[in-house]
């Protein structure tokens, strides 16, 4: 399970420019729950995922897995059981390398590092088999250098370099926001499998309310460092995107809009 605790979130404090995001701000999320969640921009849904992740300090507050704070881990260790895709298909690879040398680290994430070289060709045919299942004609493509590719390509490969090794929570950033219309399904396709399959509990920030309404269990609306809308199961089945731009319409309306 996962929690993030009473967490306060002050952006530029001190200055002329002081935003509080979040003010004593709680949310679980249960084991292999799929969430998506939706917002306006500045409602603080990517800053809940770097929070989560440690990219970005908090003020006050927790964030536990477990029952146990990984509030004060470094990066490294909290991505031993975390994997994360960005918007930007380039964030998670290595345009420089090929996608035999991108696999191999993430292959050997959280391996000791020695003086042994770092891409083991003996495990040419597993890379080969893992990009087949992605279904976009990749797995003859290894010595090609990841910059070669095109955007959708990148993303189903940061995808499953993410999850490569053994983990239990996947962040998703709006990882379909910079692709075009049919790579952006294959991609959102591709992601439901490998989070079902692998059993992971998933968190995807997304601008596009089909997605955020068709997959996953639960789905979160938020607003100024607030959830205003938070639909699991059954509701989460029954919301339709019409709900969700009602929300959106209110919202607008109580902002002045």
């Amino acid at each position: 399970m996962l929690e993030v605790r009473n967490i306060t979130k002050i952006y530029n404090p001190g200055t002329v420019t002081e935003q509080r995001l979040f003010n004593d701000f709680s949310l679980t999320v249960e084991e292999e729950q799929f969430v998506t969640i939706v917002g306006g921009n500045g409602s603080g849904k990517t800053s809940l995922l770097n929070i989560i992740c440690g990219s970005i300090p908090i003020e006050a507050g927790d964030v536990l897995v477990d029952g146990k704070s990984i509030a004060k881990l470094k990066d490294y260790q909290r991505y031993a059981s975390m994997g994360r895709v960005y918007q930007d298909p380039a964030a998670g690879t290595c345009p420089g390398l090929t996608m035999l040398e991108n696999l191999s680290l993430a292959d050997n994430k959280g391996k000791p590092f020695g003086l042994a070289r770092g891409v083991n060709r003996q495990r040419r045919d597993f890379y080969r088999e893992q990009l087949r299942e992605l279904g976009l004609g990749l797995e003859d493509k290894l010595d090609v250098k990841m910059g070669a590719l095109s955007g959708g390509q990148r993303q189903a490969v940061a995808l499953l370099m993410a999850t490569m090794t053994p983990l239990r929570f996947l962040i998703l950033d709006e990882h379909t926001a910079a692709l075009d219309p049919k790579t952006a399904e294959t991609i959102m396709e591709l992601t439901n499998k490998v989070v079902r399959e692998k059993k992971l509990t998933a968190m995807m920030v997304t601008h596009n309310l089909r997605y955020a309404v068709e997959y996953g269990d639960r789905i979160l609306m938020m607003n100024q460092g607030r959830v205003v809308l938070d639909r699991a199961g059954v509701e989460k089945a029954a919301t339709s995107i019409d709900d969700i731009l009602t929300m959106f319409s209110q919202i607008s309306i109580e902002c002045g809009h």
